[in-house]
């Protein structure tokens, strides 16, 4: 089924102006001002600025009155929407093959099958919202069945998430307010003269007097918002997107004859591809319906690609999950990333070389939904800042890790605190008890001092750890170590850890 991500930028004006211009003060309110005429008002206005006083509505003489140091910048609807387009074709190579701007100040994606990659919908929502906030930009994200609840609710809300589960698009919007509806504003001014409030009290009422008075459009917003009516996403498109269809006379609907089709538009991409010298990174196939619906899947690749059978294999592994419906009109394949891909020179078939390539298995895990990455060493003593995760298909780097000292095979994603009996302050332990489990420790090794890195936190100036390899009388050793030096209270809070196990 359906799910439809809809991400609402309330503050994009005065988020715009300040990525713009990074010197701006984070607590210095911005409002935008527009104008008509003679006529000056505050079309958007930040968190600190709303904090003053200042509401979208008011009168700019009035809001410059209200706070004497609130700067005030003219409004650049044309640059509005140039940032919410590059925004848009950012999240389209980011999170789904299907995305497209939602008005003046949103984005919405179907993202049908794709939340799997990401942890579930929850976890997909805090990622998204998390990147845009990382970016500067202030988001309220919804995902609901449709189109119509998703906007309502990102909308609607004042967290920046909310998950309407499926099948509860009724119970989410009955009690938002009808200017939700995406409806003309004279329309919704009239509505409220007759007394409607809410979309559950316009919903249930007869559709006959409400589509005499003003039209279908009433009743074709209700029916988007829950589900009685299509509304299909137009996927945004750039001019840097290469691009590939197939239009059908006759509708398609066959696996095999999908298969197919979908072989010679690989072909007609990779052709268009190698005249420009690129390779795909990431590849959507976009499945156009007769009764107007879009279905979308999208092949990843380590890195740049035009080979023909390779990607061919990718989407064929996976078109079994097109349902087709009443038939298949169009197919579509656009290279939404692509990078250069230069040309090389095969060695000759008389010599065998020993190439073991797994950038193809890297691939298939990744476009199965596996988060596929390799972990590589960081410049860094703290051990838990001594590694971080890079590309799975990166290049390898220069930095090694240091040998002096033994390491452990599995290091634990936190420190777990222990209690042991132990002489301070360089005795190694005699017992350690973890997890509830008291181990007599036979043998230990140590103390291997690790001090803070004082130029990363001053609260590291005089830190240090002190480690200990052991090993328990079940013959298991561990890797623990005391917070301080055991003697000054300032290094540490002297108590000890377990950070990881050997093999």
């Amino acid at each position: 089924m359906t799910r439809v991500v809809s991400i609402y930028l309330p503050d994009l004006p005065t988020d715009r102006i300040r990525r713009a211009d990074p010197s701006l003060p984070a607590d210095q309110p911005i409002a935008v001002i527009a104008r008509s005429g003679a006529k000056r008002w505050v079309s958007s206005a930040d968190v600190a600025a709303r904090k003053a006083g200042v509401r979208v509505g008011m009168a700019a003489a009035k809001a410059q009155a209200l706070f004497q140091g609130l700067t005030m910048i003219d409004a650049d609807p044309v640059a509005d929407a140039q940032a919410l387009e590059r925004i848009t074709l950012w999240a389209l190579t980011q999170y789904s093959p299907i995305v497209a701007i939602d008005a003046l100040d949103g984005i919405v994606m179907d993202t049908e099958g794709a939340d799997h990659l990401q942890g579930g919908e929850e976890s997909m929502l805090i990622g998204i919202a998390n990147r845009f906030r990382g970016k500067a930009l202030t988001a309220r994200i919804a995902i609901a069945d449709t189109w119509g609840a998703a906007h309502a609710c990102a909308r609607a809300i004042r967290r920046e998430t909310v998950v309407v589960p499926r099948g509860e698009t009724v119970r989410a919007v009955e009690r938002l307010p009808i200017s939700l509806l995406r409806l003309p504003e004279k329309i919704v001014g009239d509505l409220r003269t007759l007394g409607f409030q809410s979309i559950g009290e316009l919903s249930a009422t007869p559709r006959a007097p409400l589509a005499l008075r003003f039209g279908p459009e009433i009743g074709r917003r209700l029916d988007q918002m829950f589900a009685h009516l299509a509304e299909p996403i137009d996927p945004i498109r750039s001019l840097e997107f290469l691009e590939v269809s197939r239009s059908f006379a006759e509708p398609i609907g066959a696996a095999e004859t999908i298969d197919k089709y979908v072989g010679r538009l690989v072909v007609q991409l990779c052709d268009a591809l190698q005249r420009q010298g690129l390779g795909a990174r990431r590849i959507d196939l976009i499945v156009e319906k007769v009764d107007g619906t879009r279905q979308a899947i999208r092949a990843g690749t380590a890195k740049p690609a035009r080979d023909v059978a390779w990607l061919t294999k990718l989407f064929r592994d996976r078109t079994e999950k097109i349902e087709p419906g009443f038939g298949i009109e169009k197919l579509s394949l656009v290279a939404v990333m692509s990078e250069p891909l230069a040309e090389t020179q095969r060695s000759s078939s008389l010599i065998e070389e020993d190439t073991r390539d797994i950038v193809p298995l890297i691939d298939v895990f990744g476009n199965r939904g596996s988060r596929v990455y390799r972990v590589a060493p960081v410049a860094s003593d703290v051990p838990e800042r001594s590694l971080h995760r890079i590309a799975a298909a990166s290049d390898d780097i220069d930095v090694s890790w240091s040998h002096h000292w033994r390491r452990p095979v599995r290091l634990l994603l936190h420190p777990e605190l222990i209690e042991v009996i132990a002489l301070l302050p360089d005795h190694p332990p005699v017992s350690v008890t973890w997890r509830g489990k008291r181990r007599k420790v036979k043998r230990a090794d140590g103390p291997e001092r690790i001090f803070g890195e004082w130029w990363q936190r001053t609260s590291e100036w005089v830190a240090v750890r002190d480690y200990f390899v052991i090993e328990d009388d079940t013959g298991e050793r561990l890797w623990i170590y005391r917070s301080g030096d055991g003697v000054d209270a300032a290094t540490g809070s002297h108590r000890w850890f377990i950070h990881g196990i050997f093999a």
